[in-house]
């Protein structure tokens, strides 16, 4: 089943110049995307990975900071598990710098990623800014993964970004709490937001939980940007930290949606199994 939806998109520009060291220093300010949702078990992270991936596929110089706490899991997705040796609790201890805490990603040359701690730490929306303002030179996009849920502390990280994408899948929970999600972002005057649909299925679409797109997109009352297929070969590669296979069709909606952060205009066509 293929579903045809025609899109805005945001349309933005960046270069960047060598500085002589293992990164690069970018001449404008990076693009700091917040991931969020609701509710748990929407496939958050595995969106960060899959638009980290596709943005540095695409010549992008692309960090992902991790803020789930105790619950990492970037590093597996990466196969980095056992090349970390520091992560974001060393760079808020201030033991390491976080250019220093950074681990590159050998999937993709111009991929990083500061994992989260493997224990409880507390972290305020200004530490997360002062890490971003430290490393800004240096990526074009800078990716946070948000820890799941409505809390304060997640609206004060999540304010910081220039784009908000909320993740939600066909499940009416997911929906409802992404929607009281991004209605608290509307409120506190965070309007640039787009939503991202997971987990699609010709199972979920049209027979069992949702008629079609245009409910989940007004449930939720954000403008998409992009839908992920349900795709179990990026299910195996993430949780092998394996790369994504090209014939993958989750890959395939990243690199669209990724596009469409750059400012390219790329009709939305999904494919369900």
């Amino acid at each position: 089943m293929y579903i045809r939806i025609i899109i805005k998109i945001i349309f933005c520009r960046f270069r960047s110049v060598n500085n002589g060291s293992g990164y690069r220093k970018g001449k404008t300010m990076s693009k700091i995307i917040a991931v969020t949702s609701g509710k748990g078990g929407t496939g958050k992270s595995t969106v960060c990975a899959g638009l980290g991936y596709t943005l540095a596929k695409q010549g992008h110089r692309t960090l992902l900071i991790e803020l789930d706490f105790g619950l990492r899991c970037l590093d597996i997705m990466f196969g980095l598990e056992s090349d970390i040796k520091y992560d974001l609790g060393d760079v808020l201890s201030g033991r390491k710098s976080a250019l220093d805490a950074v681990c590159q990603t050998p999937m993709a040359n111009n991929l990083s990623v500061l994992c989260a701690p493997k224990t409880l730490t507390s972290v305020t929306a200004e530490q997360i800014v002062d890490i971003c303002r430290s490393v800004k030179k240096y990526f074009e996009y800078i990716i946070i993964d948000t820890g799941a849920g409505i809390s304060s502390h997640v609206f004060d990280i999540v304010e910081q970004a220039n784009l908000i994408l909320v993740v939600s899948t066909p499940d009416p929970v997911c929906m409802r709490d992404a929607g009281l999600m991004s209605d608290e972002f509307y409120n506190r005057g965070n309007k640039s937001q787009r939503l991202i649909i997971n987990k699609i299925s010709k199972k979920v679409i049209g027979e069992a939980l949702v008629s079609n797109l245009d409910e989940i997109i007004d449930k939720v009352g954000v403008q998409l940007i992009g839908v992920i297929p349900d795709d179990f070969k990026m299910t195996v590669a993430t949780g092998k930290g394996n790369p994504i296979p090209t014939d993958s069709a989750a890959l395939k909606a990243f690199d669209a949606i990724s596009k469409r952060l750059g400012g390219e205009f790329v009709p939305l066509t999904v494919k369900t199994a």
